[in-house]
């Protein structure tokens, strides 16, 4: 797939929310969406509903994209996509936008939560020009012990712009 490995298999479970990251191009996106499209599962992506708007709306939507806010009702919503849903997989980056940021968001530890679903940990690796998944978190009931785990599987992991790219401080 222009040149790029994948590493691993997807995990054999029905739901899931997958983590992808790092996030520092519009080109993570596009290899992201190569590599989900290899794979013979049933996913949407989250993205910002500001995003959502005339013409591009049309690109989101063909996407598999799902509009969400800032505002914590957008993990109920999820919730309940998954709720009506024999296999559905939500991908998201946990940074939540392209610019640096010294945190993650935590919406996704709260979705794979109270879904009771666990959370795959998948990566996009420019210098190895590979992608993959570092594993898959079940036992997600303490959200440090969660966040910790996470942190480890990303710290070898290369950004295509590495200075853009920060674990989240508590993830260390």
């Amino acid at each position: 797939m222009l040149g790029w490995k994948i590493t691993d298999n997807f995990p054999n479970i029905n739901k899931s929310v997958i983590i992808f990251a790092p996030h520092t191009s519009y080109w993570d996106g596009f290899y992201g969406k190569l590599f989900l499209m290899q794979l013979d599962i049933n996913y949407k992506f989250l993205s910002k509903k500001e995003f959502f708007k005339f013409p591009l709306k049309y690109f989101f939507n063909a996407f598999g994209s799902i509009p969400v806010s800032k505002n914590k009702e957008f993990i109920d919503e999820i919730v309940s996509v998954f709720e009506v849903n024999k296999s559905l997989h939500i991908i998201l980056s946990p940074e939540g936008q392209l610019a640096k940021t010294d945190h993650w968001k935590k919406g996704f530890y709260y979705m794979a939560n109270k879904a009771n679903v666990p959370i795959v940990v998948a990566y996009i690796d420019y210098k190895k020009k590979e992608m993959g998944f570092k594993g898959v978190l079940t036992d997600i009931g303490n959200m440090n012990e969660t966040i910790i785990k996470i942190g480890m599987m990303y710290k070898n992991v290369n950004a295509k712009y590495p200075n853009d790219f920060v674990l989240d401080k508590r993830y260390s």
